[in-house]
């Protein structure tokens, strides 16, 4: 990734770069599929994604917040949906310059919080839509084990709240054997085998426009 869109915060950089790597793998075909998050397509949970990014720069910044509303996503994103991901990401990182602050405001209704809690609530969000986005698509998860480790206290800390705006679902209960990143995303009220049950999802080439 280029050093323009970097942070400085290695979790949500992590995540960052899978959001933009999940948006440059999606062909044509894929933007209009279904995705976990039950009411959008691949290109709304892109765009909403995106959008979150720009809205924790405008709240680091204290700058006005964009005029799209991340909750509303029309799935409009132009001719080059990765361009519109690297704008947010481009637009957004120059605010995460904050390692010295005490706490940082946010977006979320927690209101301020340590910068590095702060960057874990940001690369979560990103982390997951990526998984949304990968899964609808047919390029298989993203989140490792690894990643969702560094993810869950911040998960845990932040997500009962949201539950009540309608940001998560609620939690499932994890299978015998489930490794970190399935127990994370039950956490989040997201099936593992969410892909499995769709038809048609093992076309990968029909999805994302690779051969």
């Amino acid at each position: 990734m280029s050093e323009i869109i970097l942070t400085g915060w290695d979790v949500l950089d992590e995540a960052r770069a899978m959001l933009r790597a999940a948006a440059a793998r999606v062909g044509p075909g894929g933007w209009a599929r279904p995705t976990p998050c039950t009411q959008w397509t691949a290109a709304q949970v892109l765009q909403h994604a995106a959008l979150d990014q720009r809205v924790w720069g405008a709240a680091l910044a204290g700058k006005a917040m964009p005029d799209e509303n991340p909750f509303a996503p029309s799935g409009q994103l132009g001719a080059d949906p990765l361009a519109y991901t690297d704008k947010a990401l481009i637009e957004s990182a120059p605010a995460w310059s904050v390692a010295g602050a005490a706490t940082v405001p946010t977006p979320l209704p927690q209101g301020e919080m340590p910068p590095a809690d702060a960057a874990g609530a940001a690369a979560l969000d990103a982390a997951i839509h990526t998984w949304d986005i990968a899964l609808a698509t047919g390029q298989g998860s993203p989140l490792t084990p690894a990643l969702a480790r560094a993810l869950r206290p911040v998960a845990e800390g932040i997500v009962e709240p949201l539950r009540a705006y309608g940001a998560y679902a609620q939690a499932l209960e994890a299978g015998p054997g489930s490794d970190e990143a399935a127990a994370l995303l039950c956490y989040l009220g997201r099936r593992p085998d969410w892909a499995a049950a769709l038809p048609g999802a093992t076309d990968r080439e029909a999805l994302t426009g690779r051969h």
